[in-house]
């Protein structure tokens, strides 16, 4: 049976293994991509897009139908978010539109 030091050093013999492999496979990772850009006349925006292809979308807020009118000015509020001071939750039924 192995002692705790030499399985220490074991890994760390591995470790250093594992870097160097992981390196090299990325070294000729970069150059077979390099070679498939160079032999496709690749650009940065047909790897990666471009600006205008990576844009937020804005979202479209659609716009309700009023639903109450305020007789006098002639105001309209479709009943979304605060009321307007002439409304008055009381009565609604004499500002509602037709």
């Amino acid at each position: 049976m192995a002692t705790l030091k030499e399985l220490l050093a074991q890994q760390d013999t591995i470790a250093k293994q594992i870097e160097a492999l992981r390196q090299t496979e990325r070294t000729d990772a970069i150059a077979k991509a390099k070679e498939l850009i160079a032999a496709n006349a690749l650009t940065k925006d047909d790897l990666f897009g471009s600006a205008r292809e990576t844009k937020k979308v804005k979202m479209k807020i659609s716009k309700v139908a009023a639903k109450y009118r305020d007789p006098v000015s002639g105001s309209q509020w479709s009943g979304r978010g605060i009321a307007p001071k002439w409304f008055d939750k009381a009565d609604k039924a004499k500002f509602l539109i037709a």
